[in-house]
């Protein structure tokens, strides 16, 4: 699974700091293949942050993606369950639960 961190949204001072990330747009993306095709899935959202502790701040151009994205699961997104939702979509393109087969009653073509 691939995670993310498509856009963040800051608060340009809060007290002493700078650029105070609050909230996250994240992206989960997976990937199978299977029988010669690609089979891919997706979940994104968005994670809001607490005001950061003054001491443990990292400046916006110090930021990696890496760390963001901890934060995002950090803040209440559930990995574990966003990666499983990931593959079951992929899962569900590979070995559909539903198909629409043609009527009985209608012509072979």
């Amino acid at each position: 699974m691939n995670w993310i961190i498509e856009q963040m949204w800051v608060k340009p001072a809060e007290g002493p700091l700078t650029n105070v990330v609050v909230t996250a747009a994240w992206r989960c993306n997976g990937e199978q293949v299977s029988g010669g095709k690609t089979y891919t899935g997706t979940c994104y959202g968005t994670a809001s942050f607490e005001a950061p502790d003054p001491s443990a701040f990292v400046p916006y151009p110090n930021l990696t993606e890496a760390e963001v994205v901890n934060w995002v699961w950090a803040a209440g997104i559930d990995k574990t369950a966003t990666e499983a939702s990931v593959q079951q979509q992929i899962n569900n393109q590979i070995n559909p639960p539903v198909i629409v087969p043609p009527l009985p009653w209608a012509a072979a073509a």
